[in-house]
C-alpha cells in the first residue's frame, strides 16, 4: 500500500484499539471468570491471575526495542498474528474439572498449567502490541486529529470490553444452561474469539497506513544500527523518562490513584457468581456473593455495567477536553472512588433483585469511566518528548503494577474476612486517590 495514500482515522482506528482490547480483556478479566467458574478458589484465581498481569508491568524493559527494531506497523500484525495462534491453543487445550470437584469449589489451578503458560504467552503479546498500537497512533496523523480521536480509541477499547466481558461470557452462559457443560462453554467462546482474532488480523494486513514517520529509531546508511547504538538508545530512553521533571510525583499518582480498583476488580466477578450463603471459619461468619448465573453477569457486569463505563469515558472526555485537566481533576478522582461503595451495599444486603444488582453496578462501572480518563490523560501529558513511545509505555507499566499490587493479596484477604469486610477495605484505600490527587493538583 503506498505510504504517501491518505487513509481516514476511521478506517483503523476502531479496529485497531477493538483489537488492543480483546487480549487484554482475555487474559486479565476474562480469565478471572473462567477460573471462578470452573470452581478455582478466590486466593489462588486472584495470585494466579494477577501474575498474568505481569507482562504489562515489565513492558518497559523491551519497549524501547519496538521503537527500535521494526516499524509499529510490523509490531502490529506480527503480534496479532500471535494472539490469533494462541486463542486457538486455548481452545484446543483447555481441561475440563469434574462437575462435583468444580461445584466443591476445589478445583486446582495446577489442572490448567497449560492455560496458564498459553494465556501469559498471550499477556507479553498482547503487551508488546499495546506499545506497538499506542506508538503507531501518534505516527499515523497529526497531534490535532490525534486529539479528536482520542475518545474514538477508548470508546472501541471499551467496546472490546463489552465483547469480552459481555458477549463472550453471555454466551458462555447460555451453552452453560443448554448442556450443563461449564467446560465446554469456555471451549466454545474462546473458539468463537479465535475466529475473531483472525479477521481482524487479515483485515489490518491490509488496511493499516504506512505513515512516513513509522521507521526504526536507528537508521544507519538506509540500514538498522545494531549493538551498542542500540543499547544507547535503550538506555537513554529510561534514563530521560526517570529524570523528567516531576516524575517521582508522576510514579506515585499512577500507583495509587486507582488503588481501590486494584482490590476491587479482581474479585467483582467471583462475588457476582458466588453462592449467598453465608460460611464460617475461624468462628467468624463470613456473607457469600449474589449467586448469578454467567449470562446473568455477562448481561449486568459486561454488557450493560462496561456500556456504562463506556459512556463515562466519553462524557469523561468531553469534560476534560472542555475544562482542561487541572480543573477537573477532583471532579474525576471522586467519580473513580465514591460509586464503589455500592459493592459495600450488595455485600451486606445480597439482594435479589436483577435491578437493583444492574443499577448498582452500572452506577460504579460509569464513575470508574469517567474518573479513569483524567489517569489516562495525565500518562499521555506526561510522556511528551522524544521517546514518547517508550515514556508512555513505561507509564502503563506503572498502570499494570498500580493493579497487581493489590491484586496478589485480593483473594487472600476475601477469604480471611468475607466479601463485606474486604470491600470496606477495598473502598477505604480511595483516601489515598484524593492524597495524590491534591499533591498533583497542586503541579498541573
Amino acid at each position: 500500500m503506498n505510504g504517501e495514500k491518505h487513509i481516514s482515522p476511521w478506517v483503523w482506528v476502531p479496529t485497531l484499539y477493538f483489537t488492543e482490547g480483546i487480549p487484554y480483556f482475555l487474559v486479565n478479566s476474562i480469565s478471572v471468570m473462567l477460573f471462578a467458574k470452573m470452581g478455582v478458589p478466590n486466593d489462588q484465581l486472584a495470585f494466579f491471575t494477577t501474575l498474568l498481569y505481569f507482562p504489562w508491568f515489565l513492558k518497559g524493559l523491551w519497549s524501547p526495542f519496538v521503537d527500535i527494531l521494526r516499524t509499529k506497523r510490523w509490531w502490529i500484525i506480527a503480534m496479532q498474528v500471535l494472539l490469533t495462534a494462541l486463542c486457538v491453543l486455548l481452545t484446543v487445550t483447555l481441561p475440563h474439572p469434574e462437575a462435583e470437584t468444580i461445584a466443591a469449589k476445589a478445583t486446582s489451578v495446577g489442572l490448567f498449567r497449560w492455560t496458564l503458560v498459553f494465556f501469559i504467552i498471550a499477556a507479553f503479546a498482547s503487551a508488546t502490541h499495546d506499545i506497538a498500537a499506542d506508538g503507531y497512533y501518534m505516527l499515523a496523523h497529526d497531534s490535532k486529529s490525534q486529539a479528536a480521536f482520542v475518545g474514538i480509541r477508548s470508546t472501541f477499547y471499551r467496546i472490546a470490553a463489552v465483547f469480552s466481558q459481555g458477549v463472550i461470557v453471555y454466551i458462555a452462559g447460555l451453552i452453560e444452561n443448554r448442556t450443563g457443560n461449564i467446560p465446554l462453554s469456555w471451549q466454545v467462546t474462546l473458539g468463537v474469539t479465535s475466529v475473531l482474532m483472525l479477521i481482524i488480523t487479515l483485515y489490518h494486513s491490509f488496511f493499516l497506513p504506512r505513515p512516513a514517520e513509522d521507521q526504526p529509531r536507528l537508521m544507519e546508511n538506509g540500514e538498522r544500527a545494531k549493538g551498542r547504538e542500540i543499547w544507547k538508545e535503550l538506555g537513554e530512553s529510561f534514563a530521560t523518562f526517570f529524570t523528567k521533571p516531576g516524575v517521582w510525583l508522576a510514579i506515585a499518582f499512577m500507583l495509587l490513584y486507582r488503588l481501590s480498583e486494584g482490590f476491587l476488580v479482581k474479585l467483582c466477578q467471583p462475588f457476582l457468581v458466588d453462592t449467598r450463603e453465608a460460611f464460617v471459619r475461624d468462628g467468624q461468619i463470613l456473607g457469600g456473593g449474589l449467586q448469578l448465573s454467567t449470562d446473568t453477569v455477562g448481561l449486568l457486569y459486561g454488557t450493560i455495567g462496561v456500556i456504562c463505563l463506556l459512556v463515562g469515558g466519553i462524557l469523561g472526555g468531553v469534560f476534560i477536553a472542555r475544562r482542561g485537566l487541572k480543573h477537573s481533576i477532583w471532579w474525576m478522582a471522586a467519580a473513580l472512588t465514591l460509586p464503589s461503595f455500592v459493592y459495600c451495599y450488595l455485600s451486606m444486603a445480597q439482594p435479589e433483585s436483577l435491578w437493583i444488582i444492574g443499577t448498582a453496578v452500572s452506577f460504579e462501572q460509569f464513575g470508574y469511566g469517567f474518573g479513569f480518563t483524567a489517569y489516562m490523560m495525565y500518562m499521555m501529558h506526561f510522556s511528551e518528548g522524544k521517546y514518547k513511545t517508550a515514556h508512555y509505555a513505561i507509564c502503563t507499566a506503572f498502570m499494570a503494577l498500580s493493579m497487581m499490587i493489590p491484586g496478589f493479596v485480593a483473594g487472600t484477604l476475601e477469604l480471611a474476612v468475607g466479601y463485606s469486610t474486604f470491600f470496606w477495605i477495598a473502598n477505604a484505600c480511595s483516601i489515598t486517590t484524593f492524597l495524590i490527587t491534591y499533591f498533583v493538583y497542586k503541579k498541573l
